[in-house]
Formats: structure tokens, C-alpha cells, sequence
């Protein structure tokens, strides 16, 4: 999976930054509320988590805002504040779980585990669709015009990201950030080469191109219109 992480406290960050990659998970961690907002807006994470007492937006306005713009991915709250009255508030405020400090990171990881299998629950679709091509998130399967369709799990993630974002142009640096976790240019050709081997397993046995190349620009997911 790939979540957002959201604590300014460095060592704590560190902790779960390590955990969670060791357990086969890409993290993007910020440290203040507003650039939080923007990741969340404008990235695709399958979760999010968040201290409440963070800078620039605390974690309760910072959730709100995520709700208030449409965002439906699960929020985790892990913070110091445990009162009941400050669970319920987080809960109230968008939050779907909520961990308090200190923590075993065994339980921290089960929640997180809990919250990636229930994706109806958050409004979240498990099944995507474009034209006539469907994939579906739980079961790991793509299927165009009735046939399955083999991808690879980088393939799989690459198709997911595009059609998330369907009619819209994801750029190869958006790329290189979702599905790679770059945040720098390789100065190779993996993003070019995974497009051609996957516009071949959805495209090229079928009369209707699904993935467009917009030139100078990126690449783009849609049906014909």
C-alpha cells in the first residue's frame, strides 16, 4: 500500500516510516497540516495517517478538509490525545480509526491491515471501470471484453494510478511518484517501457485504445468519447 504519514515529531516519524517499510509499504511523511492537504488532494494513497497536534493545520481541521473535498481515503488518527471525548471528536471530525501514544506497532499495523480490507466503507470503489475494461482492486484482476488480462503487480499499480485519475494526463514525474516512489528522475526509460508492455496487454488485441500518449505532457486513461 501507499500511505501519507503526517507527525512532526522526527523520531516518531522514523519509527513508522522503517516499520511500515519493512513490511512492504511505501510511505510519503510530512510534518505540516497544509502541505498534508495538498498531498491528500492531489496524490492517490490508500491510507492516511496522522497526528492531531501537527503545524500549519492540526490534524482534526486537516481531516475535515480531506472530507469537505471529496477525499474518501481511510484516515487513521495516532496521537497523544486519548480522551474519549478526543476519540469520539476525531471520529466525528472524518476519522475512521484511532491509535493513541504510546503504541505497539504490532496493533498499529493490524489497524492498518483492518483498514486496507474495507474499502466500501469509505465510499472507495474496489471495482474500477473504463469503457469496457474492468479491474477489480480486491481481487487483483483486470478484464476487457471478457477476457482476463495478465499484469504484473507493477503493471497492475501503474493501470490503477491512470485510471483513477481517468480523463485526466498523469505526467511521468506523477508516475515515477506513485508507482516507483521516485522523488527524483532515474534518467531511464522504466516509465516508457511499462507503458508500451501494458498498452499492449489492454490495448493492442482490442479494436478501442483505452491509454493515450499526450504528447510533451504524459499520459491519459479514457474511453472514446
Amino acid at each position: 500500500m501507499r500511505l501519507l504519514i503526517v507527525e512532526d515529531d522526527q523520531r516518531a516519524a522514523e519509527f513508522i516510516v522503517r516499520g511500515l517499510k519493512e513490511a512492504g509499504h511505501v510511505c510519503d511523511c510530512l510534518i505540516d497540516g497544509r502541505d498534508a492537504l495538498f498531498a491528500a488532494t492531489r496524490e492517490i494513497y490508500d491510507i492516511i495517517v496522522a497526528d492531531r497536534m501537527i503545524p500549519g493545520l492540526d490534524g482534526l481541521a486537516l481531516v475535515k478538509a480531506i472530507r469537505a473535498a471529496g477525499v474518501r481515503t481511510p484516515v487513521l488518527f495516532l496521537t497523544a490525545i486519548g480522551g474519549i471525548d478526543d476519540r469520539v471528536e476525531g471520529l466525528e471530525a472524518g476519522g475512521d480509526d484511532y491509535l493513541v501514544k504510546p503504541f505497539a506497532f504490532s496493533e498499529f499495523l493490524a489497524r492498518i491491515n483492518a483498514l486496507s480490507r474495507r474499502p466500501q466503507a469509505y465510499g472507495q470503489k474496489s471495482v474500477l471501470r473504463v469503457g469496457d475494461l474492468e479491474m477489480d482492486l480486491i481481487k487483483r484482476r483486470v478484464v476487457r471484453q471478457g477476457q482476463v488480462i495478465e499484469l504484473q503487480p507493477r503493471e497492475f499499480r501503474l493501470l490503477e494510478v491512470l485510471i483513477q485519475a481517468e480523463g485526466r494526463v498523469i505526467t511521468r514525474t506523477m508516475l515515477l511518484e506513485q508507482v516507483w516512489d521516485f522523488n527524483f528522475d532515474p534518467k531511464t526509460s522504466v516509465v516508457e517501457t511499462h507503458i508500451s508492455r501494458l498498452r499492449t496487454k489492454i490495448d493492442k488485441p482490442f479494436a478501442t485504445p483505452l491509454l493515450h500518449t499526450i504528447r510533451n505532457m504524459g499520459y491519459s486513461v479514457h474511453a472514446p468519447a
